[in-house]
């Protein structure tokens, strides 16, 4: 322990011998190698100039820049991916998609862009399910985790060690026993609060435990910025579940604090279950560094699904040169011409989202955006919150949601396409997080989506402008303060 804490001493008095260097490469290294934007550049240097040592220390912990790297890299994988791309393309360019429903033709371009940018293939025969309360949900994921037969995958932000988990626990045990792989993969930081024995517990029960960026020393996390946000299910690789519930009590709406937990998560059966698969696959690889394209009983060919639904499969998070779920959000909101639905627990858009939302109501459009009436984050809730006024501004529509706290993540364009999974309407979602959604071109889904947006507006206040105005003064230094800070990545 002592040899530990000389050392970090001798970092220490090194780091502070040398601050002036230190930060001088600091700063060129920001401003020369990075691509970031102008703001957040300026940031940085703000904070290695007026704080040089506390803020190296800071930008070590929080602001790194990842998209250079290769986390999920897999030849094989890629060169499969890349043949089926350049089919998909080539389909997409000869106006072959979408045959089956014209109204879905002004979709081309978004589909190309997905297959260019983010490799995500488009696949039809999917049947997608919606889930909007705790109960039904995790009721549903219990009778599919009863009926597997050869492997359960679990990924989740957040797992707590409470009545909920350990009813599933139980029961992926019983499935271990008779023979079905389950493996369980968490992120360190939304986990921080489960103790070691705990993951102990669990894997004596025969299920494989992987950490998605583990800590440094103890509770220390050098990559304290960055989580794994991404929430997938996949049971035997037909069946597979994205969305915002993670695994803890207040899900089912149990936590007095929140009330009623009100969300939305996706059952996908069809091909794009597979694509999930793929997503959870190279994650389990990164965090445990096996290999599980080597598995047999886990890669195999599966059955076309039975389905209907339209379905690209979107990833993103700092270690992409694009924000690919962000511009999904903008092409959807900027093709809209009758109505966007937006929903989100966090509101703090960039800027090309914040002006792509008020062109479309500038434009005539119906923009209706809700939000949560009560915060779980208070700093990014006044963030949130910040941001209405504008908006209210350009004509959009902005709601409350009263009946407890919302969490459901998505956007809904004219009743025809929308996109859902586990990303906020926020810059740590586009940049930060490691985040999946679904973007499912379908008017059937779609339409069921926004009749129950159009239901939770039953339980909504509207925010009108002359209730935004009488906001008292420490409300509005809330807002700045909290909008000032959230844009240092």
């Amino acid at each position: 322990m002592e040899e530990i804490f000389s050392m970090i001493s001798g970092i220490i008095y090194f780091i502070w011998d040398h601050a002036f260097g230190i930060n001088i490469l600091l700063a060129i290294t920001i401003v020369f190698f990075e691509r970031r934007d102008p703001k957040t550049i300026w940031a940085w240097l703000l904070v290695l100039y007026f704080i040089p040592v506390l803020g190296f220390l800071l930008y070590l912990l929080i602001g790194q820049d990842m998209r250079k790297s290769k986390m999920f890299r897999n030849k094989e994988l890629e060169d499969a991916l890349q043949s089926a791309v350049v089919k998909q393309e080539q389909k997409a360019k000869s106006k072959q998609i979408f045959q089956r429903d014209g109204k879905l033709s002004g979709y081309h371009d978004l589909v190309m862009y997905n297959l260019a940018a983010a490799k995500a293939v488009y696949t039809e025969d999917n049947e997608v399910e919606i889930y909007t309360d705790g109960k039904e949900y995790f009721k549903h994921l219990y009778e599919a985790i009863a009926s597997a037969k050869e492997f359960i995958h679990i990924q989740s932000y957040i797992i707590k060690d409470d009545e909920l988990w350990r009813a599933i626990e139980t029961l992926l045990s019983k499935k271990v026993k008779e023979g079905v792989e389950v493996r369980v993969l968490y992120d360190s930081m939304g986990c921080r609060k489960m103790r070691k024995r705990e993951w102990n517990r669990i894997r004596s029960k025969g299920i494989e435990v992987g950490e998605f960026f583990p800590a440094f020393f103890k509770r220390l996390h050098l990559r304290i910025n960055y989580r794994n946000h991404r929430k997938i299910i996949i049971i035997d690789g037909t069946k597979a579940y994205i969305g915002g519930f993670n695994i803890g009590r207040e899900y089912l709406g149990l936590d007095k604090k929140f009330g009623y937990w009100r969300d939305t998560h996706l059952g996908i059966a069809g091909s794009s279950a597979i694509s999930l698969h793929i997503r959870f696959i190279l994650d389990w690889n990164y965090a445990t560094k096996q290999n599980l394209f080597l598995n047999s009983k886990v890669v195999k060919e599966y059955e076309p699904g039975k389905g209907r639904d339209g379905v690209q499969i979107i990833s993103s998070g700092p270690d992409t040169q694009n924000e690919e779920i962000r511009d999904n959000y903008q092409k959807l909101i900027g093709k809209a011409r009758d109505h966007v639905y937006i929903q989100t627990p966090y509101l703090v858009p960039d800027e090309i989202i914040l002006n792509e939302i008020k062109m479309a109501a500038y434009s005539g459009i119906d923009v209706k955006i809700m939000i949560p009436c009560k915060p779980d984050h208070p700093l990014v809730y006044w963030a949130t919150y910040s941001y209405v006024g504008e908006l209210l501004d350009a004509g959009v529509k902005c709601y409350t949601y009263d009946n407890g706290f919302l969490h459901a993540k998505g956007v809904m364009s004219d009743g025809l396409v929308c996109c859902y999974g586990t990303a906020n309407m926020d810059v740590r979602s586009y940049q930060l997080n490691f985040e999946v959604n679904a973007t499912i071109y379908s008017p059937k889904t779609t339409a069921k989506l926004e009749k129950i947006f159009e239901e939770d507006l039953a339980y909504c206040t509207e925010i009108t402008p002359q209730i935004y105005a009488k906001r008292s003064l420490a409300i509005r230094i809330r807002e700045q303060f909290s909008r000032m800070f959230s844009f240092i990545l």
